[in-house]
């Protein structure tokens, strides 16, 4: 393996090869946490690496099967149902602190969070799901831009302490429940040192090749504490040294694995660039400050062969949804046309007829 080919290897690693037919809780499950603050393409992100529709995998949000919540770094992630509260246990104490700190900005001590956090309970219990406006409006907090910070840090902070999680839709809106309501808790917890383990075995193999710090990125724990983690897990890891950086990835992954051609349109804030410290290896030109801003925007992107080259938005329609796509470089409407084909996954996935425009 070089440096070039790592695109190749980390496309097999989060599934979009389509080796294996999994259901949508079964792709969340083996990436560990994926990025959903956009909700919309967080799903697309799911559907492009399976064979489900939108409304399959929204159906496994809303029914439990899939948590989305604030975890890791923080930002709304979707997480396995069976891995909710021991990654909690994990990293909330440390992304607590900026919930917390957020909230005495607008005089909400820690004192009254817990007081809050007692009200939110009550408002949830037997199964109530509602918005955050409607929970804002019971705890007597004004909708203004001010408030509505205030309303963000309060609401983290109930998902860090494990009181609340996504609810069902309603309509397009989201909606907090109580998580024991939706997810039993366990009997047994894990130990700090086991969940690092745990989670650096799930970042390893499921975003491969990566190094020491890609995995504290994504995770948003120190390189020193990420090191240990590796150390405990380093022989169930292989791992390639590349122009004297160490990447580690699965042992279930022959760095000899067949080059399959590939197109896919892949979500705003994909796993496949978000979840790496630096992201030369998917680019073959300078084309990152096109695909995501200093400010931690990502735009939707079309890969070939591991590559990104070019981007694109989807607009919905009443009958159908609009695809605008801008690529890097010159291209042959001929070899267009074949790029195009990789847009079909995400009409299968709408179940719309998608337009290129």
């Amino acid at each position: 393996m070089i440096h070039s080919e790592i695109s190749h290897h980390r496309m097999a690693s989060q599934k979009l090869y389509q080796e294996n037919q999994c259901s949508p809780q079964e792709i969340v499950y083996h990436f560990g946490a994926m990025q959903a603050q956009d909700y919309a393409m967080a799903k697309w992100a799911i559907g492009s690496r399976c064979n489900a529709s939108e409304k399959e995998i929204e159906e496994a949000v809303n029914s439990g099967k899939i948590i989305r919540t604030h975890i890791l770094r923080p930002t709304w992630h979707f997480v396995s149902a069976d891995d909710i509260y021991w990654m909690l246990d994990l990293s909330a104490p440390q992304i607590k602190k900026l919930a917390i700190s957020g909230a005495k900005k607008f005089g909400v001590d820690e004192k009254k969070l817990i007081q809050i956090n007692n009200t939110i309970e009550k408002l949830l219990a037997g199964n109530n799901h509602l918005t955050r406006d409607e929970i804002m409006q019971e705890l007597n907090i004004k909708k203004t831009s001010k408030e509505d910070f205030l309303g963000a840090a309060i609401m983290m902070n109930a998902e860090l302490d494990g009181l609340v999680c996504n609810g069902r839709m309603k309509g397009k809106q989201i909606t907090y429940a109580l998580l024991e309501e939706r997810v039993d808790r366990p009997k047994t917890k894990l130990t700090k040192e086991e969940g690092l383990a745990k989670l650096a075995q799930r970042y390893f193999e499921s975003h491969g090749p990566a190094t020491l710090l890609d995995f504290s990125w994504w995770s948003g724990f120190a390189p020193t504490i990420c090191q240990k983690a590796i150390n405990a897990i380093e022989l169930q890891l292989n791992r390639i040294t590349i122009e004297n950086q160490t990447f580690w990835f699965s042992k279930n992954r022959s760095i000899e694995e067949n080059f399959r051609e590939s197109v896919h349109f892949l979500p705003a804030f994909d796993e496949i660039l978000i979840s790496y410290k630096t992201r030369e290896a998917s680019f073959s030109g300078d084309h990152q400050s096109k695909t995501f801003t200093n400010n931690g925007i990502f735009k939707p992107i079309i890969l070939e062969n591991g590559k990104v080259i070019g981007i694109w938005k989807r607009t919905i329609k009443k009958d159908h949804v609009k695809i605008e796509t801008e690529f890097f470089n010159e291209t042959e409407n001929s070899k267009k046309a074949i790029l195009f084909e990789g847009i079909k996954a995400f009409e299968t996935y709408l179940e719309t007829k998608v337009v290129i425009g």
